[in-house]
């Protein structure tokens, strides 16, 4: 074919290059023939006519004769062990995890305690009289409350479910298991968490509150509870299974819960639902639990007093209470109602396990693809010319960076950096012993009693411009523990030694300033282009004084030197789920430091997880960037040959973080062979052996032990330590003449430019985000003509005290939920973009302000559309008044409701450490806010020692501004039952605590409640980091 593999090539590397239109010429063998270029059909031709493909052809011609092979030689089943084996390694597995997430369940038993302590003090049994109409309101509000409890309680569950399908998808594909075993332990380990949890609710509420106190009506009602939680469990793994993403689950789950709650009898009583509705009440799993649990009470024989009212066709007043609200009125559709919810239990179990078995994951992985000749049309500049021309940056004799050849002028301005030199001698680290946890106890059994653990020990080197180094260590011998204290990257633990940067000691403001990152985990925002993330990149990064086309030039050239080119227009996408690939995203991870213009440039293990291709790429990259005269150092791990030998010099350390070795490499890494050869008794290295290889095998532990000596002594005792001390000693001097760094503003950009950069790139985020903004605009549009269908016309029929009860039902409903949605589903979001913040903070792009600015402003925006939606729909369909004014306060309240709801969902977050603790945490503070609206219990029946807690409630300041906006002002009466007619003003005023004339303090109010969650908000991203290091 013409090609020849070199020397010191691994076979595996030149196989893969050989077939690469980019890399192939280099191999060209036969200089007396020019070259062409081969492609890989006539590779797989020529393979064809070779002999070896010729015998495999003529082999595989030949029918495979059955007759000879043992019957165990082939698999004939789909798994590996039996069905119960399965069940039993699942089981284990599933008990496994529940006791490592011990945490999540603790939590979420001291929630339910503590919420159940909150329900008694509110509905305490000295505050409840019985025995009459009027007395029943607040029995179902405390019922209602209990059911909502036990309900959301399982709510975590989507999450955690949501969390672990990438893994089960994985292996189920791999054929580990089927659905079912993974389904199966999950529900028989949650049925006695189901119990404790039920029983703590029922035990520490139910005399407290005072409900019947028959010892069958207790045990009746905690069978009602526990078969209500174990019918939420089941229905929140089945959404999280159908939905597949936390963006999708949530916001199927919060529309689930809609449906459920809205048509389960109590929000809007089963005789006002609109025929065309009904069928929803029947088929929600709530009316089972809420019919179940109030005919447990009200059939008591203390609500037994004979019924006065004639209106009503009942005997007696707790039948008159039931019947009033459509529930049932007989005994044994209690027993309907609990075979009932087990059913839905059942039903719901085997979806979920349905759904695990048929559907696969939402976002398969889709990483793009250049082909070869799109990446020549692109790109013209070949491997070759890059090694040679670098980017048209070049180093000439001093700190004067000029343009390298007139092809430069006209691509674009060159931007002129001062080369750096970073040098550091006798530096340690230590970090604090855990007090609690496994790797605590393992270490003190292996003797380790210290305090403090020490990962870098008298560590000394020095970093030049111009010189490509590689960090090089087995696992756990500290070299990111090196390039992050370095790099000013570490949060915690206690440095010693001396950092200077060229003579002057390192200030972590200005050196974030004139250096680059490259993480090894390239975290970037994924729903931007490769180009919107260099340009924002540059934008923050490069001085205020370099012109926008000046950027936008230096950007391009950037691009260019990375190959980047071709993906322009690419989304950066999630790792492993779609967008970019590994390498293009290293790539990508490493242009986004490099048009920042910095000086010193660390990269941490840059071809980690990369084939030898992409390997060879990422090196270019490298190269080429130490070419334009930057300080380069990067950590790698077990590199091949080629890539070894790309570096000029190494630093090489041993478990315990101390250094072995701090040189040049040499040619074909003599000097480094030569250092290592001279240790008497160490292995001479093999002809064409990799030396990467063979130098971290000499200097292993156990060879250490074998010939009785300490490389890192070695070292120490060694002239190559001494001169390379001389170095270190002359870069901690300033050159005569030389300044420190400094810079007049903190950051690169003035605030304003800051806010607008951060207010661009999320625009671009969430423009292109469909799953989140087209399913929250969908689920506004669904949601709202659903209310709007369940509610109809309700608004304007204001004759009795129900349709008033059903008006603020229909207020709290449309209030809590889509507000409960956009909680939820900003949460991952905000998850995700916190990461990139991480990265983006630590290079001193901006500060924490104008990212949360920014986030917020997108938010707002977004929603003020979506509540135009919403309330078009709810304001014409409940049937209110057409009168601006009344629209305006109507819009204004659900625009500001639904901007605190969304604001509080990002202030838990940034609040929190993970996504799981934040959902949680939501639905604890949800449920404060849900008991204390007004709805469940009106602010004048609220003891007074919690009243207090109504106006720390924002949901309770919207259903005031809500229901008073729009029929405060009316001058109609109501029809009490119990009581009479009662004019409207004052049934309100009296029954509710709403006054007509509070509206403007309401409309205040809930401003203030938008500025406090952004406050806390913008704290928490700016003083907590959850990001360990």
């Amino acid at each position: 074919m013409g090609f020849k593999c070199p020397e010191r090539k691994g076979v595996a590397d030149f196989l893969q290059e050989v077939t690469s239109k980019k890399d192939q010429e280099q191999y060209w063998f036969k200089k007396n023939q020019p070259y062409r270029y081969i492609s890989v059909p006539d590779f797989a031709q020529a393979f064809g006519s070779f002999h070896i493909g010729q015998q495999l052809a003529a082999d595989l011609s030949v029918p495979y004769d059955r007759s000879r092979t043992h019957p165990a030689a082939l698999v004939t089943e789909t798994y590996g062990i039996s069905n119960w084996e399965l069940f039993k390694a699942c089981f284990s597995r599933e008990w496994l995890l529940m006791k490592r997430n011990s945490f999540v369940y603790i939590f979420k038993t001291t929630q339910i305690t503590i919420m159940s302590i909150i329900a008694f003090t509110v509905f305490l049994r000295t505050e409840m009289p019985v025995g009459t109409v009027t007395n029943g309101g607040k029995f179902f509000g405390a019922l209602f409350f209990s059911l909502i409890n036990v309900m959301f309680n399982g709510m975590a569950e989507l999450a955690m479910t949501v969390f672990r399908l990438p893994v089960f998808y994985k292996q189920r594909d791999v054929l580990f298991y089927p659905a079912w075993a993974f389904g199966l332990p999950i529900w028989v380990l949650r049925i006695p968490l189901s119990f404790v949890e039920s029983a703590i609710w029922i035990v520490l509420t139910y005399y407290t509150i005072g409900f019947a106190p028959s010892a069958s009506r207790f045990f009746r009602q905690f069978l009602a509870f526990f078969g209500i939680h174990q019918m939420a469990l089941s229905l929140f793994r089945f959404i999280a299974a159908l939905g597949r993403t936390q963006v999708v689950a949530n916001t199927l789950g919060t529309f689930t819960l809609l449906m459920v709650f809205v048509l389960g009898g109590f929000i809007v009583a089963k005789n006002d639902i609109e025929p065309w509705m009904i069928w929803g009440y029947y088929i929600s799993p709530m009316m089972y639990g809420q019919n179940a649990i109030v005919m447990n009470e009200f059939l008591d024989e203390r609500w037994g007093a004979p019924n006065t009212d004639p209106h009503i066709n009942a005997t007696t007043v707790g039948r008159v209470l039931l019947k009033s609200r459509g529930f049932f009125t007989e005994d044994y559709w209690f027993w309907i109602c609990i075979g009932a919810l087990f059913g839905f239990s059942l039903l719901f179990n085997v979806l979920f396990i349905a759904a695990l078995t048929f559907l696969n994951p939402l976002g398969d992985s889709k990483a793009v693809v250049v082909g070869e000749d799109n990446s020549r049309k692109n790109n013209n500049t070949s491997a070759r010319q890059h090694r040679t021309e670098g980017i048209d940056m070049a180093v000439r004799g001093s700190s004067e960076i000029i343009g390298a050849s007139d092809d430069a002028q006209r691509r674009g301005m060159v931007l002129p950096f001062q080369p750096l030199s970073i040098a550091f001698n006798h530096v340690n680290y230590h970090v604090d012993m855990p007090a609690i946890g496994l790797s605590y106890q393992e270490m003190k059994t292996q003797g380790v009693e210290e305090d403090r653990l020490q990962l870098l020990r008298d560590v000394s080197g020095a970093f030049r411009p111009g010189i490509l180094t590689a960090l090089v260590g087995v696992s756990g011998a500290g070299k990111t523990t090196l390039m992050d204290v370095l790099a000013g990257r570490k949060t915690g633990g206690y440095i010693e030694g001396t950092i200077t940067i060229s003579g002057y000691p390192k200030n972590q403001s200005t050196f974030a300033r004139v250096s680059g990152y490259c993480e090894q985990n390239d975290i970037h925002s994924p729903h931007v282009t490769v180009y919107e993330s260099l340009l924002y990149s540059a934008w923050l990064r490069l001085s205020s004084d370099v012109k926008t086309q000046t950027r936008k030039m230096f950007v391009e050239e950037v691009m260019e030197l990375v190959e980047l080119k071709p993906l322009r227009d690419a989304l950066v996408g999630l790792p492993g789920v779609d967008g970019l690939s590994t390498e293009q995203r290293k790539r990508l991870t490493i242009a986004v430091e490099l048009v920042a213009n910095p000086s010193i440039i660390f990269m941490d293990e840059p071809t980690s997880g990369l084939d030898a291709r992409a390997a060879a790429i990422v090196m270019r990259t490298v190269r080429n960037t130490v070419d334009t005269g930057r300080t380069v150092v990067c950590t790698i791990h077990q590199p091949s040959i080629d890539i070894f030998e790309a570096f000029d010099e190494l630093l090489l350390m041993k478990r315990g973080g101390q250094v072995i070795y701090a040189g040049p490499l040499g040619r074909h890494s003599h000097q480094l062979v030569e250092y290592f050869e001279a240790v008497p008794g160490v292995t001479k290295i093999k002809d064409g052996y990799n030396p990467a290889t063979w130098m971290l095998e000499v200097s292993a532990p156990a060879v250490e032990a074998q010939l009785d000596v300490d490389f890192a002594e070695v070292y120490a005792n060694s002239s190559l330590y001494q001169r390379n001390q001389e170095l270190i000693k002359k870069l901690s001097t300033p050159t005569q003449g030389s300044k420190d760094l400094y810079f007049p503003t903190e950051y690169s950009q003035p605030f304003p430019v800051q806010c607008k950069a951060c207010f661009w790139k999320q625009h671009w985020s969430y423009w292109r985000n469909p799953q989140y903004n087209a399913i929250r605009f969908f689920m506004t549009i669904v949601i709202g003509a659903l209310f709007g269908l369940i509610f109809w016309n309700k608004g304007g029929k204001m004759a009795k005290q129900q349709d008033l009860m059903n008006l603020l039902g229909a207020m709290y409903a449309a209030v809590l939920f889509l507000g409960a949605t956009n909680a939820s589903s900003v949460q991952s979001i905000v998850a995700i973009e916190r990461t990139v913040f991480y990265r983006e903070r630590a290079a001193g792009m901006y500060s924490p302000l104008p990212y949360a600015f920014a986030q917020v402003s997108v938010e707002a925006i977004y929603v003020a559309v979506q509540t135009i939606a919403y309330t078009l729909l709810l304001y014409s369909m409940i049937g209110f008044e057409w009168k601006a004014n009344k629209f305006l306060w109507f819009y204004y309240y659900i625009f500001m409701c639904f901007v605190y709801f969304t604001l509080y969902g990002m202030m838990i977050v940034a609040l929190t450490p993970g996504h799981q603790i934040a959902a949680i945490c939501m639905s604890f503070f949800l449920s404060f806010w849900n008991l204390f609206s007004g709805f469940l219990i009106p602010r004048p029946l609220i003891p007074i020692w919690w009243r207090w807690y109504y106006w720390a409630s924002p949901v309770a300041w919207t259903l005031y501004g809500l229901v008073t906006s729009q029929v405060g002002d009316k001058d109609s009466v109501l029809e009490v039952p119990g009581v009479g007619e009662v004019p409207l003003k004052l049934f309100l005023k009296q029954s509710l605590g709403f006054d007509y004339n509070f509206l403007p303090a309401v409309a205040v109010a809930h401003l203030g409640w938008v500025l406090l969650f952004f406050s806390v908000f913008a704290y928490g991203i700016k003083f907590l980091n959850f990001q360990r290091r």
